[in-house]
């Protein structure tokens, strides 16, 4: 640590016990013209993004004691888990490990994060189990019957992320979009929340460390350490108990190559010393993001968060008026989180504000954003970061912080 230290986590955190500590969330300092040290204890960070390295750690009861050896198949909700590796001998339960992005074998637009999703609230799931012996085992539980219940992400909250384009001609399948991205250059995919992301705000990882407390999905979250693929690009392994979750911060996502999960996180910075302040009052104009064409992963260009997210619209808008009611409503089908029904409109407690829906229909209305590239206009299509989610469970945190629930 730098020799200008003025605080220290201890510090804060008695200040946090009286009741006089000073908390911003990252939108909040950003737009502060002048700020000192001395003015700013913490700062809340927050991100919300397709985190593909999330897997979940169950241990649950299927049947009485004695009744099956093991366990070496078992499926929620159609979604495939890996038994193991604990036996659990005769003891008529099982500990598996279940993928964010692995799918349901009955139905391919359902995987682990709507199963997780799932869980969370409380929902009944159906499990399906083959034991060693050969017999078929099925019930019921939800997240009361677990005994262990947790989140596990090795690849979560990256520094920096990238938009892509695709180069060549017609329409490329991937993860990074729901519909496909038209080539040549005709759409652009991106993630990150910039400006407010935990890793942009601590770049060298001064205090966001292994030990580092934060929230995920809501729930009390340890920093494990460095997430794979940190070589590259800086992210974080972090788990979780997902009985403390709320569903609003995670779900599923669509894509054009299956389900994909994605999650929301939040970490306090403790402000120690200048250093540390400057760092996290960077804004999205100084922070790049890279442009790759989808097909090779190949770098081609570079803008800024800014031009993704400086005077766009978090949302959508649905003008009831100006619906078509097409046969087959294509909103309804293609919405990544099933948040969209021509009749009620928009599910905002499902909407990700991915903009998906503003490219495929007049009566939905929103501000994507417009970014230059070769000297072409490139409309965003799709976001696979939510800003408004991460906003949320940054100013969550503050409010946690400020009230005693939550100690650096």
């Amino acid at each position: 640590m730098n020799s200008d230290k003025l605080k220290s986590i201890s510090e804060i955190n008695e200040k946090i016990e009286k009741g006089d500590v000073q908390v911003f969330t990252a939108s909040e300092i950003k737009k502060m013209s002048k700020v000192s040290v001395e003015d700013v204890d913490v700062v809340t960070t927050g991100t919300c993004g397709i985190m593909s390295g999330t897997s979940a750690i169950f241990h649950f009861k299927i049947s009485e004691p004695g009744a099956f050896r093991k366990v070496k198949e078992i499926y929620l909700n159609g979604v495939p888990g890996f038994p193991g590796p604990c036996p659990n001998e005769n003891l008529g339960s099982v500990d598996l490990i279940v993928y964010g992005t692995s799918k349901s074998i009955y139905d391919h637009n359902y995987g682990g994060g709507f199963l997780f999703k799932d869980i969370i609230e409380g929902k009944n799931i159906q499990i399906e189990a083959k034991t060693v012996e050969g017999r078929k085992i099925e019930t019921e539980i939800n997240i009361e019957d677990m005994e262990t219940s947790k989140m596990l992400g090795t690849r979560m909250a990256f520094q920096n992320y990238s938009a892509f384009l695709n180069s060549k001609k017609g329409i490329k399948k991937t993860i990074f979009s729901v519909t496909g991205l038209r080539g040549p250059f005709k759409e652009l995919s991106f993630s990150g929340c910039g400006e407010l992301n935990p890793l942009q705000n601590d770049p060298e990882m001064y205090v966001i460390n292994v030990g580092s407390k934060a929230l995920l999905n809501g729930s009390e979250a340890i920093i494990l350490g460095l997430g794979t693929r940190s070589s590259k690009k800086p992210n974080l392994m972090i788990m979780a108990e997902m009985k403390d979750m709320e569903s609003y911060y995670i779900g599923g996502f669509k894509t054009g190559s299956g389900p994909e999960i994605f999650n929301t996180i939040a970490i306090p910075i403790p402000i120690l010393n200048k250093k540390i302040l400057n760092n996290v009052l960077i804004k999205n104009s100084k922070i790049p993001l890279p442009i790759l064409d989808v097909n090779d992963r190949r770098e081609i260009g570079k803008i800024t968060y800014a031009d993704v997210w400086n005077g766009v619209d978090k949302r959508p808008k649905y003008k009831k008026d100006k619906c078509l009611k097409c046969k087959e409503c294509k909103i309804e089908k293609i919405c990544p989180t099933d948040a969209f029904k021509p009749k009620e409109g928009i599910d905002f407690k499902k909407c990700f504000g991915c903009s998906v829906c503003a490219h495929h229909c007049k009566a939905i209305e929103m501000k994507t954003g417009v970014v230059e590239f070769n000297s072409a206009k490139i409309p965003v299509t799709c976001r696979q970061s939510d800003i408004k989610r991460a906003e949320k469970l940054s100013l969550e945190l503050k409010k946690r912080i400020e009230n005693g629930e939550f100690y650096l």
